[in-house]
């Protein structure tokens, strides 16, 4: 059954008995209390599912957002990171008729905006011909002069273009601002939809939902046809600010999702006025950048001077067309509200139309007929700043206070043009889920639209956001506001579309993967040796733990050793110093060297390569770091539960590193995270050696024992030399012993092998450092007499001196490996060379 079929509904009932709103428009409500038609359908089937499915249905929904790791961060907030995604149950529904006549609207907006770009960086007509103050243009921040007279690519600068619109008294569209430079959203609007489709998939189908795919296939095709070269097989790249970014998470989404690598700005360099990608496999060309970095912040040499986030000379490769740039840079001055009450005029101007996408009513107060307007109805407006920033928010005039309002109003008077006003319009209303009620919310819809050919492609969808109360304006999601999906109904079957590649289309073989940005590669080496350094203090924690809870028959030298060996110096041989110390390494996370630091540092590098690892990797780590987070120890019992902790710890760990080596091809990726974890396990057990042995009383047996549970080699242990504990056979086989997967040697065997299948310049007798270390250290190990190491006394120097001197080789190793692969210092030989960069 289709909305159309669907059996009238007289009034609301059920899920909507209780809603009631204003006297304003309201989207799922009739003036008269009927429901919508678009709404009858959505609303009949939540009746029959009822108000305790929907809840639990809405807590899978929740539950599917952390899982997936979809997240936003506040700028300003400590505890901003990472903050789970706030979507609420119920979507915007909407008829397609009247959402392709509004497609229809800002697909002509969209291209107006686009011809006035050519024209600001161009002739400048609509200036010359008093159609626009030079003023609002000249003296934008936004208005990049190194930008002027550029050529781009097919003469189209606005390739993804998003209008936010609201709802009007009488039921009709406007748009409130227009994002030009670098729109967010698109990605949240897909899991969005992907979330509440897998909550609710019998009403999504009933429904009859239009399908989102087909909006980026054109997106993708349009980023591809940009390139200047290169156009059959075009590298295109996803450039992000990095993980602070308001919303990251989206950048790795959308890279994974349309196939693009994300890069950063120090991933990319300009030779001879070309982009390359520093890749272990050499530089190698980029023809496109999607990018999501502000316009000025794209290149310091030539625009924001400060700004780390670019490439420097990035503005000449574009220049000279060896590179093109989604959207164009210096876009992003048409973001600001001031352009919209000279839109109509320039709409006929540019195109011999009539403007059929109207814009809130606005007023530039540098305009002095607009400021006269605007100072004697400024309570009734909603002031913004003619340049927008981030952080500047609106200020709703009628809730100030009246001295408030009298210094804004001087303000205005003192810099006119740095101010506009807007009518307050944001007064329609829709339902939200709240608890388990339904509760009238305004909104701001936000729409898509991705150049296709001389037009635009309108998603069939979109991003809502609603006030967080029902008295508020403000829709940021940075101020608490929550996000809905759009779902537009289809009068006739749904395209099946995908942004898989069509049968027709021969896709070539290849097992490549010399490609690897050299930044992803260092990212993903140190993520393993923080994971391999988390797992190995979890396990010393663990036997710490349970032998200050259980002191039967158990030598309080022993914890003593092991306590000092976990928090790094001596403590006294009772549980109860050992306490203090252990909990602030477990759960502080400024302790050095701490459980709780070394899980924080993993997880920041698995926030870096979400478009790298799985979504099972990314729940693995984002559960271990929520679950060390999250327990409180208990005050006169402060290690209750901390073993059973622990376990979960150890075995998520454990999850972690079998997933990788079961699930990731043996390419670049998974050596880089294997030879980290590597490293690290090596570093750690030798250390563990050192700290435990070493410092022991000779050949005690409830040491050894504890050493080898830490190493998880006591059943090894057991099948070999039964019960007799002995200092020289755990050395041997926690050390030496290349069939034991937790020894040193074992270690390095492994780590041996990766290196030997590493890119680098074959051409230099001496150009491998790291495998010359290597091989100095296997062979030490190799030839080193344990027993003879440890001889009477195994605390002696020959064994320390040993130990010591693997522990600093291994080290050097990592070092050789960074200097050799990471750094950047010099590129390999030749601009596409297959040499790694030094």
């Amino acid at each position: 059954m289709t909305p159309e079929t669907a059996e009238p509904v007289a009034a609301a009932r059920g899920f909507a008995q209780a809603y009631a709103p204003g006297d304003e428009f309201d989207e799922m409500v009739e003036p008269d209390g009927s429901l919508r038609p678009q709404w009858r359908m959505f609303v009949s089937m939540l009746d029959d599912m009822g108000p305790d499915e929907l809840q639990r249905r809405w807590i899978e929904a929740k539950r599917l957002i952390h899982d997936n790791g979809i997240t936003h961060n506040v700028y300003g907030d400590a505890n901003g990171l990472d903050r789970p995604w706030n979507l609420d149950a119920v979507p915007l529904l909407t008829e397609q008729a009247a959402w392709e006549k509004w497609s229809a609207a800002l697909t002509q907006r969209g291209v107006l905006l686009d011809r006035l770009l050519a024209d600001l960086y161009g002739p400048r007509r609509t200036i010359a011909e008093g159609l626009l103050p030079a003023e609002l243009v000249y003296t934008s921040p936004a208005f990049l002069r190194p930008c002027h007279a550029i050529d781009v690519p097919g003469a189209r600068r606005l390739h993804l273009y998003a209008a936010d619109f609201v709802r009007q008294a009488g039921g009709g569209y406007a748009v409130l601002s227009d994002r030009t430079q670098a729109p967010f959203g698109a990605g949240y609007s897909l899991e969005n939809r992907i979330v509440l489709s897998r909550v609710l998939p019998n009403v999504f189908r009933q429904c009859n939902v239009q399908r989102l795919a087909p909006f980026f296939v054109a997106l993708r095709q349009t980023l591809s046809n940009l390139a200047p070269s290169n156009r059959d097989n075009p590298r295109v790249v996803l450039l992000t600010p990095g993980p602070y970014s308001e919303t990251y998470f989206e950048h790795a989404y959308l890279a994974r999702y349309l196939g693009y690598t994300l890069v950063q700005g120090n991933d990319l360099t300009v030779r001879d006025a070309r982009v390359y990608l520093k890749t272990l496999g050499g530089l190698q060309r980029i023809d496109v950048i999607f990018r999501r970095v502000d316009d000025d912040y794209c290149d310091p040499l030539e625009l924001h001077a400060g700004s780390t986030l670019g490439v420097p000379g990035l503005l000449q490769a574009v220049r000279e067309g060896n590179v093109a740039i989604a959207n164009s840079l210096g876009s992003g001055v048409l973001q600001t509200a001031g352009f919209m009450p000279y839109l109509p005029r320039l709409c006929q101007f540019l195109l011999g139309e009539e403007l059929r996408a109207p814009s809130v009513q606005t007023w530039w107060c540098g305009d002095a007929r607009d400021r006269a307007y605007v100072l004697d109805n400024l309570p009734n407006l909603v002031i913004k700043s003619a340049y927008p920033s981030r952080g500047a928010d609106p200020t709703f005039a009628g809730e100030l206070s009246k001295e408030a309002l009298a210094e804004l109003a001087e303000t205005i008077r003192v810099h006119p043009g740095r101010f506009v006003a807007q009518e307050q319009v944001m007064s329609a209303t829709m339902p939200a889920l709240v608890d388990s009620r339904i509760e009238p919310r305004r909104f701001v819809t936000r729409a898509y639209l991705a150049a296709e050919g001389d037009s635009y492609t309108v998603m069939a969808g979109g991003l809502t956001r609603v006030t967080q109360t029902a008295e508020s304006f403000v829709v940021s999601l940075q101020k608490g506001g929550g996000s809905k999906d759009v779902w537009v109904q289809s009068t006739g079957p749904v395209s099946t579309v995908t942004l898989l590649t069509p049968a027709t289309e021969k896709v070539s073989l290849s097992r490549g993967g010399a490609d690897l940005p050299s930044r992803v590669a260092d990212d993903l080496y140190w993520l393993g040796r923080y994971v391999q350094r988390s797992e190995a203090a979890a396990r010393l924690a663990r036997a710490v733990v349970s032998r200050a809870i259980d002191q039967g028959g158990e030598s309080g030298r022993t914890l003593a050793v092991l306590t000092a060996a976990f928090v790094g110096r001596q403590v006294e041989s009772t549980p109860h110093a050992c306490e203090r110390p252990l909990l602030a390494c477990l759960f502080d996370p400024k302790f050095p060297g701490g459980l709780r630091r070394d899980v924080n540092g993993a997880y920041s590098l698995a926030r870096l390569l979400r478009d790298r690892i799985s979504v099972d990797a990314w729940r693995i780590l984002q559960s271990i770091d929520s679950d060390l987070a999250e327990f409180k120890p208990v005050a006169d019992e402060p290690l209750a539960g901390v073993g059973e902790l622990l376990n979960a710890l150890i075995v998520n760990f454990a999850a972690f590193t079998g997933l990788s080596t079961d699930s990731m091809t043996r390419g670049l990726a998974y050596r880089f995270l294997d030879t980290g974890q590597r490293v690290e396990r090596a570093v750690t057990t030798a250390h563990l050696l050192r700290d435990t042995i070493i410092t022991g009383q000779d050949n005690d047996s409830t040491l050894l024992e504890a050493v080898l549970e830490i190493a998880d080699s006591s059943l090894t242990y057991r099948r070999r030399y039964l019960t007799h504990l002995e200092a020289h056979a755990v050395v041997d086989l926690l050390l030496a012993d290349e069939t034991n997967p937790r020894s040193v040697a074992f270690q390095l065997v492994a780590i041996d092998g990766h290196l030997a299948q590493l890119p680098r310049d074959t051409g230099h007798p001496h150009g491998h450092p790291d495998r010359q270390l290597m091989l100095k250290l296997r062979t030490a190990i190799q030839l080193a007499d344990v027993e003879n190491c440890c001889g009477a006394k195994p605390s002696g120097p020959p064994l320390a001196q040993l130990l010591t001197e693997t522990i600093e080789q291994l080290e050097a190793v990592s070092v050789s490996v960074a200097q050799t692969f990471f750094a950047h210092a010099k590129a390999a030989s030749g601009l596409l060379g297959t040499g790694p960069l030094r």
